[in-house]
């Protein structure tokens, strides 16, 4: 398959591209800093996610495009300015694909679109699957915009998969190296309350999805990236101070966390406990189901490099 991918050269995005080209497809990153590939059949082309371009006939002759452009969510704190810059980030990448699709002399087959479990909103203790309905707040309302800029393919006959996505792990990025430092120099602890649900995924199951999508003609619309076993914040930062041995007793107030995050606090002290509905009736099946052999395998892997 020639595979066109956004957000190509981020945490998630890199890793996925060279998954994809070792699986043998030609893959397309549309990106705005055009560098050399380091697999033969990766290419770059040039885009800024806001213009028509030389990109367009890429995605004319593409039989799969993955969405992943837009600003890091967690990178700073959520002023105006910020908000504004995550919104448009997404909402005029997704919309300028979109719109080309329009041009193309034959449908194309699948877009699948980056979301997240921001979607339902701070949650309690309910099991929230692919049925449950939007929630309120910033990240709802983007996920909500997001995913309506994409679903837009859908009139051109596109199926369309919406990846609602939870806490990716892996050490190269994400929040988990940020959270492993604290526990390294023996003062790691949950954020408090500690009884908010963290809805997380290794990163190879979220690549593994994004194949699974990719080869399964009947999954559209949203599918809950997650794995199947959410856990408490205090349970996930135990069995993270296990798998590094080190103590878990020096807890985040949320309220500190909020002084100094603004409304991006609410991330750590407020969840969502989602279950991966779609996937798990479809057939897919997680490499890393637990938290702790996700968290055992990452560690494992940084102590070999």
């Amino acid at each position: 398959m020639k595979i066109i991918v956004t957000g190509g050269t981020g945490f998630i995005g890199h890793a996925l591209v060279s998954e994809l080209a070792r699986q043998g497809h030609e893959v397309v990153v549309l990106t705005r800093k055009a560098g050399r590939p380091s697999q033969s059949s990766v290419r770059f082309v040039e885009w800024d996610a806001r213009s028509t371009a030389s990109w367009q006939a890429e995605v004319a002759s593409a039989d799969a495009v993955v969405n992943l452009a837009g600003e890091p969510i967690a990178e700073g704190r959520w002023t105006d300015a910020r908000k504004h810059l995550l919104l448009n980030s997404r909402i005029l990448a997704t919309r300028l694909l979109v719109d080309a699709l329009a041009g193309r002399s034959t449908t194309l087959p699948i877009l699948i679109s980056a979301s997240g479990i921001g979607y339902y909103g701070a949650s309690d203790d309910r099991l929230l699957d692919e049925r449950s309905s939007l929630g309120e707040g910033f990240l709802a309302n983007l996920s909500a915009a997001w995913e309506a800029e994409a679903l837009r393919a859908g009139q051109f006959g596109t199926r369309v998969v919406l990846l609602r996505t939870g806490m990716v792990l892996e050490r190269d990025g994400g929040a988990l190296p940020k959270m492993m430092l604290p526990f390294r120099l023996f003062a790691g602890g949950p954020v408090l309350p500690g009884t908010q649900w963290v809805s997380w995924i290794h990163r190879s199951d979220l690549i593994g999805l994004i194949q699974w999508a990719l080869a399964t003609p009947t999954i559209s619309g949203p599918v809950n990236a997650v794995a199947p076993e959410p856990v408490t914040m205090n349970a996930f930062c135990d069995v993270l101070g296990k798998v590094l041995h080190r103590p878990s007793w020096l807890p985040v107030p949320g309220l500190a966390l909020r002084l100094m995050l603004g409304e991006l606090g609410t991330l750590m002290t407020t969840g969502q406990r989602v279950e991966p509905a779609k996937a798990r009736a479809g057939g897919y099946s997680f490499r890393y189901p637990s938290v702790e052999s996700a968290l055992r395998a990452i560690v494992t892997k940084e102590n070999r490099v």
